[in-house]
């Protein structure tokens, strides 16, 4: 019973930070033209975030993605790290939920 309350904060964790990171991620949106320019350095930063939180193959592609989406002008407003998170624990099959 006590694995599952630990899960579950792990769970929340993430996606408190995730909700943070995005936000982060979409404040350059609020500012023309020198958001663009702030997402230079924002993408790989996310990138390496993203593969921190969230191990193995989704880790992986999801750094990808975000990666792309940061450097990609006008998409700030993805939430690639709430959209990872919803995909991690809804919708990723139970057999690939290793050590995430």
């Amino acid at each position: 019973m006590q694995d599952l309350k630990v899960i579950n904060d792990d769970r929340m964790t993430k996606l408190f930070i995730g909700l943070l990171l995005d936000g982060i991620g979409m404040m350059s949106f609020t500012i023309p033209l020198l958001g663009e320019f702030s997402d230079v350095i924002w993408a790989p930063i996310a990138a390496f975030l993203m593969t921190k939180m969230y191990k193995g193959r989704v880790g992986k592609v999801a750094s990808i993605l975000t990666f792309v989406e940061e450097v990609l002008p006008f998409t700030d407003i993805i939430p690639s790290f709430t959209l990872t998170w919803i995909y991690t624990y809804f919708f990723q099959n139970s057999s690939e939920n290793k050590e995430i």
